[in-house]
């Protein structure tokens, strides 16, 4: 395999685990406001960033490249309002998009098609993860300023429950 796209795909790793650790800040600062649902919400996505990395470094194993784990950085941002975290999280979605684009392109253009296939699964996570983030934002904006509105968008998030990933390699 190109040596740019194993280093690649090893950075996606700790990526995808600093993702978890975003989405573990923002639910903890959702616990601070008693909002359990958007807590829940950000839990069960951090879970599903957890088995992202894991995804990839399942994927390297198989085909026989050395995974190095590094250190997972400190999430990097501030929240102040509810609405803070939906749009950070739908840059970072966007973010990801733009980290998984790039493997795809250096796969492509290494014509490393086993790569390419196993990173379509996540291109389709990403447009599915971009369009979630996104209706967060627009719905708090429609709807959560309001009392009621947040609280039946936080009931509606209460009831989000985790589903691991259907990737096989």
């Amino acid at each position: 395999m190109n040596e740019k796209i194993a280093r690649l795909l090893n950075e996606q790793i700790n990526k995808e685990f600093y993702s978890a650790y975003l989405y573990l800040d923002m639910a903890n600062f959702y616990d601070e406001m008693d909002l359990d649902g958007y807590k829940n919400y950000y839990m069960i996505q951090a879970q599903e960033e957890r088995d992202h990395a894991l995804l990839f470094m399942e994927y390297m194993q198989t085909i026989g490249l050395k995974v190095t784990l590094e250190a997972i950085g400190k999430p990097d941002k501030t929240f102040q309002t509810i609405l803070d975290p939906l749009e950070v999280a739908a840059e970072h979605e966007r973010y990801v998009t733009a980290l998984i684009n790039a493997i795809y392109h250096e796969a492509y253009e290494d014509r490393d098609y086993r790569t390419m296939k196993f990173l379509d699964w996540f291109i389709d996570e990403q447009r599915e993860e971009e369009d979630n983030a996104d209706k967060m934002v627009n719905r708090y904006k429609l709807f959560g300023t309001d009392a009621k509105g947040l609280y039946m968008l936080d009931q509606e998030y209460a009831g989000r429950v985790y589903a691991a990933p259907s990737l096989t390699l």
